[in-house]
Formats: C-alpha cells, sequence, structure tokens
C-alpha cells in the first residue's frame, strides 16, 4: 500500500531501482488510465443532457386557435347567481315539505359543481346523491326517475357508468333544449320527494 507524503517518498526511494521504476511506470499508466475514464464519462454525460439554450431553441410555441364555429364548441353555463337562487329553492321546497335533512346540487354538464347546499342535519352520503343525481340528469338530458326506466334485466346498463345514480332525484337543466346542467337532491325517504324538491329549484330558472 503506497502512503502519501514524505514517508510515502522515503519508502519509494529505499527501494531498489529497477522497483522504483516500475511503480513510477504503473502509477503514470493508473493516472492516463483515470484521465481516460473522466473524460469518457464527461462526453456521455454531454450526450445524455445537452445543454438548456439547445432545448430551448426547439420548443414549440403556444397555439392561439382560431376562435371558429369548425374549431371551438361555445358552451352555455347556469351562473353563479342563478345556481345559488335554484338551491335555495329546492331546499326551501324540501324544508317546507318537512324534509330539512337534504343536500342539493347543481353541477354543469360533465358533472362540476357549481353550488352545493346541505341541509341541517343532512346526512354525508346525501351529498355525493345530489351530485351524482344532477350529473345523471345533466349528462343524459332527462329525469333521473325517466332514466332509472330504462334499467332492465341482470346484465350490463347505464347503472354501471361511474358517477352516476338513477334513483328519482335529478332533473336536467336545458338551453335552446340542450342539456347544460342538473340539479339533484339526495336525502328524502322517497325518491318522489327528492326529484319534487329538485324540480321546484329547476322552476326558478324557468320563470326568470
Amino acid at each position: 500500500m503506497c502512503r502519501g507524503g514524505l514517508a510515502g517518498s522515503m519508502e519509494l526511494y529505499l527501494l531498489p531501482t529497477s522497483r522504483r521504476t516500475t511503480m513510477k511506470k504503473s502509477n503514470k499508466i493508473f493516472a492516463a488510465a483515470a484521465a481516460g475514464a473522466l473524460l469518457l464519462t464527461g462526453g456521455a454525460t454531454a450526450v445524455a443532457n445537452p445543454g438548456t439554450p439547445a432545448a430551448a431553441r426547439t420548443a414549440t410555441a403556444a397555439v392561439d386557435v382560431n376562435p371558429s364555429a369548425e374549431n371551438v364548441v361555445p358552451q352555455n353555463r347556469i351562473t353563479v347567481g342563478a345556481s345559488s337562487q335554484a338551491v335555495n329553492a329546492a331546499l326551501a321546497k324540501c324544508q317546507a315539505d318537512k324534509l330539512p335533512f337534504v343536500t342539493v346540487a347543481l353541477v354543469d354538464r360533465f358533472g362540476t359543481v357549481q353550488a352545493l347546499l346541505r341541509g341541517d342535519n343532512a346526512a354525508e352520503h346525501t351529498i355525493e346523491a345530489a351530485k351524482k343525481k344532477a350529473y345523471s340528469a345533466a349528462a343524459f338530458g332527462a329525469p333521473t326517475s325517466e332514466l332509472a326506466k330504462r334499467i332492465n334485466g341482470n346484465g350490463p346498463s347505464i347503472a354501471d357508468l361511474p358517477g352516476t345514480l338513477f334513483l328519482p332525484g335529478g332533473v336536467p337543466l336545458k338551453v335552446n333544449g340542450v342539456s347544460v346542467a342538473g340539479i339533484g337532491v339526495g336525502g328524502a325517504p322517497d325518491g318522489a320527494l327528492d326529484e319534487a324538491c329538485a324540480a321546484a329549484g329547476a322552476a326558478v330558472l324557468e320563470a326568470k
């Protein structure tokens, strides 16, 4: 084993001349091999990681799409003010019917919640029920009480679709005949009672 410093130099000096020559050659060979390895490693790293400026020059700029009818689909949404009025009217109907423990949800046709109102003592499951009923009605453009009639037999059906719930209580909201949203109520002991409240909420928007 070679040791650095003065002690290492003295040991090398005390060795026979032929032995010292051999060790010096070995050290030179080792140093050359190490340098070569460093060069190879650096080259491989440079190839694997190209410089940032070059990568930046190849980046694609964002495309400004032409807002023509052939490229862009216009989307109608229920405003936040109208959504708030609808869910409040639906809950007021349930409260008047002695059903304060329901949840009302209004979602767009993709299922995104626009407004949600949880009644006093409404259980946790009523939140999901209201959202899923609202989405089912919006997606299919029909009340969930009607959609429930389409489920027949024991095989696969629309009831297997994720995020849907085909129990009465969901009412679609349409603009010029096209479904754009849905309002759903969950928590009443009978789905028909849920749907009556949802219909009361929808009626507020129809009357405006």
